[in-house]
C-alpha cells in the first residue's frame, strides 16, 4: 500500500512525489495561497538586499534604472521557482544536519538585519547609498546576482513556502510552482511600486526623523519575530512517498 507523510501542520520542505487516494490534482488550497501571499508580502516589505538596491538605484539613477534592475531581481526569482519545483530541497531530506544549519544560520541572518534596523544610529533603506550609473545590461545582472545571494528568499524558498505545501493533494512540484508563482507576483508587484515611489518615500522619510524611525522599528520586529519562529521550529525536513 503507498504511504504518505502528513504533517500536522504542513513540516517544511514536504518534497517528493505524493498522490492522494482521491487522485488529487496537485492543486493548492485557498488557505495555502492566501499564507504564501501573506508571508511574501511580510518578507518583501523588509529591508533586505533588494529593497536597499532598488531603492538606491531608483533614487540615484532613476525609475528607468530601478525597473531594469527589476527584471533582474524577478529573473533571480525564476531561478529559486526552478530550484523548488525541481525538488532540489530534497537534499536536506537526506541530510537533516544540513537543512538545521541552513535554517540557523538563515534566523542569525535575518536577527542581524533586525539589530541593523533597530540599533541606535541605524539606517533605513530609504536612505540610499550613492551609486554610479551603469548600463542595462550591469543593472540587469547586478539585480540578478543580489537576488540570488540574497538569504532571505533562500529561506523562503527553503524554510517557509514548503510548509504550505501538503503532499495529500497530489503533485508536490505542481503546488510548489503555483505556491512559488504567487510570491512572485507579490514581490514584483511590491518592489514595482517600491522603484516607482522610492524618491517620494526617501524625501518624506528624510524630513520626517520620527517617521523614519517608526519605521525602522517597525522593521526590525517584523525581522526578529520571523528570525524566533524559523530558530524555533523544531519540525524535520520530510518526504512522502508514493
Amino acid at each position: 500500500m503507498a504511504q504518505r507523510y502528513r504533517p500536522g501542520r504542513h513540516s517544511p520542505l514536504v518534497y517528493a512525489q505524493a498522490h492522494s487516494e482521491t487522485g488529487a490534482t496537485g492543486m493548492v488550497s485557498t488557505a495555502g495561497i492566501v499564507g504564501i501571499a501573506l508571508v511574501a508580502l511580510g518578507m518583501v516589505l523588509t529591508p533586505g538586499p533588494n529593497m536597499v538596491y532598488l531603492v538606491s538605484r531608483s533614487v540615484t539613477q532613476g525609475r528607468r534604472a530601478g525597473l531594469i534592475s527589476l527584471l533582474g531581481v524577478a529573473a533571480g526569482f525564476a531561478v529559486y521557482l526552478g530550484a523548488a519545483v525541481a525538488g532540489i530541497a530534497t537534499v536536506f531530506v537526506l541530510v537533516p544536519a544540513l537543512y538545521t544549519a541552513v535554517k540557523l544560520a538563515g534566523a542569525a541572518y535575518l536577527l542581524w538585519l533586525a539589530w541593523q534596523a533597530m540599533r541606535p544610529g541605524g539606517q533605513s533603506p530609504f536612505t540610499p547609498t550613492p551609486l554610479p550609473p551603469d548600463p542595462a545590461r550591469r543593472l540587469f545582472a547586478m539585480g540578478l546576482v543580489t537576488n540570488l545571494l540574497n538569504p532571505k528568499i533562500a529561506i523562503l524558498y527553503v524554510s517557509l513556502l514548503p510548509q504550505f505545501i501538503d503532499p495529500a493533494r497530489g503533485n508536490v512540484a505542481g503546488q510548489s510552482l503555483l505556491l512559488g508563482l504567487t510570491q512572485i507576483a507579490v514581490a514584483l508587484t511590491v518592489n514595482a511600486l517600491i522603484v516607482l515611489t522610492a524618491g517620494g518615500i526617501a524625501g518624506f522619510l528624510s524630513r520626517r526623523p520620527l517617521w523614519l524611525r517608526a519605521q525602522r522599528m517597525v522593521m526590525g520586529t517584523v525581522l526578529a519575530a520571523l528570525a524566533v519562529r524559523i530558530a524555533a521550529d523544531r519540525s524535520r525536513a520530510a518526504v512522502a512517498t508514493g
